[in-house]
């Protein structure tokens, strides 16, 4: 049996805002027909009204679940090397605590009408929250080591974690530019490239980064003092850290995450080497770190292929991609149909979901979430989010 409801506006994400619009949904949520207010109007079917608007269900397409235990203990704008030292402060956490945070941030990011999930592990502990929740979730397992000597050691840790996260979608993929050697770059490309999986990295999320890959001076030489480890076999590249690594990665479709620092020469260069890069923001993440936000307009006009990430409760205060749009909004000129496509269907077509998610059109089944006191396509602290299906 079909269901007809309908809103002020309805954003279909793949075709124009309709304006009293329809929708026709299935009995378990999937779309059966979309249809304009001058098109449903010889139809003489009962339809539910909803004051506000209605989008696809959200594609969060970068967090950490594991790290969900950490909400509000970690500092705030000490920059990235300082907060990496933070969180490795809080090893040997109490798992009941941690799995109960994770259970409570997987329904977190349910009611604020996430569907989808990119999320990176180096534990195996969210398995579980994963196997019985409501969100499809992809599993990014990070490999991480900079000393070459061990890259192979490395490799295999991460690949047994990734066929321990069975029958959960997973890969091993490299966890950033500044924690990887050309090595493990090349184990990590090697079996992406055989069944070629998707892959994402953390990039260009502080300028240490850019300084350590061009000069090997800054704050990252602090984190590898307290890290215990010998730089001594690493050469400067005298470029920026993009540009360093770029060759290293999958020719596949690949998530370059934060993006902080990335300027133009990087993104023209990143265009020229990889034709299949998406590129992810986490706006409060970014300020909560490093208190800044790339140059997003940039992207923007650079016709970059953008989606939306939470990161995690350690450096942001909350599992909300709505949140996400709103500082953007805020502090850019964006429109709001513009960021509601890089929080949906660009999120799902990087998932490899995008026949399922990411847009109203017949036969899919992306979620149906209602924004409630949203005036005029602005985003507010006043928005109510609710799922109808």
């Amino acid at each position: 049996m079909l269901t007809y409801i309908s809103a002020s506006t309805i954003y279909p994400v793949s075709s124009e805002p309709l304006h009293n619009g329809v929708l026709a949904v299935e009995s378990d949520g999937t779309i059966a027909g979309v249809y304009s207010a001058e098109a449903f109007s010889s139809r003489n079917d009962p339809v539910t009204f909803y004051q506000g608007v209605l989008i696809p269900g959200m594609v969060n397409t970068h967090c950490h679940l594991e790290l969900a235990h950490l909400r509000g203990k970690i500092e705030q704008h000490t920059g990235l090397p300082a907060f990496v030292e933070q969180v490795i402060g809080y090893r040997g956490f109490d798992e009941a605590l941690a799995a109960a945070a994770m259970e409570a941030a997987d329904q977190e990011m349910l009611s604020n009408g996430i569907v989808a999930v990119g999320d990176i592990s180096n534990l195996i502990s969210s398995k579980a929250v994963k196997l019985k929740s409501a969100l499809y979730y992809y599993t990014f397992v990070e490999a991480m080591g900079f000393n070459p000597g061990r890259a192979a050691e490395i490799y295999a840790a991460a690949a047994q974690l990734k066929k321990d996260f069975q029958p959960l979608n997973a890969t091993v993929v490299p966890h950033a530019p500044y924690s990887v050697s050309a090595a493990l770059f090349a184990l990590i490309r090697e079996a992406a490239a055989v069944n070629d999986q998707i892959q994402t990295i953390h990039s260009q999320e502080t300028p240490a980064e850019n300084e350590f890959f061009e000069r090997k001076t800054g704050s990252f030489l602090k984190l590898y003092t307290f890290l215990g480890l010998d730089l001594s076999f690493y050469t400067a590249s005298g470029k920026s850290s993009l540009q360093t690594i770029l060759p290293n990665l999958s020719t596949g479709k690949t998530l370059l995450v934060h993006n902080t620092e990335s300027n133009l020469a990087d993104i023209t260069f990143a265009k020229e080497q990889h034709s299949q890069l998406f590129w992810c923001l986490c706006p409060n993440a970014n300020l909560y770190i490093e208190n800044k936000l790339p140059d997003v307009e940039l992207f923007r006009d650079q016709g970059l292929k953008i989606t939306l990430g939470t990161d995690s409760l350690a450096s942001n205060t909350a599992l909300s991609i709505v949140k996400e749009m709103q500082v953007l909004q805020e502090r850019t000129a964006l429109d709001f149909p513009t960021l509601l496509g890089w929080a949906t269907l660009n999120g799902a077509e990087f998932l490899g979901i995008a026949a399922q998610y990411g847009s109203f059109e017949p036969g899919k089944k992306p979620g149906i979430v209602l924004l409630r006191n949203f005036d005029g396509e602005k985003l507010t602290d006043e928005i109510g989010i609710e799922r109808l299906f």
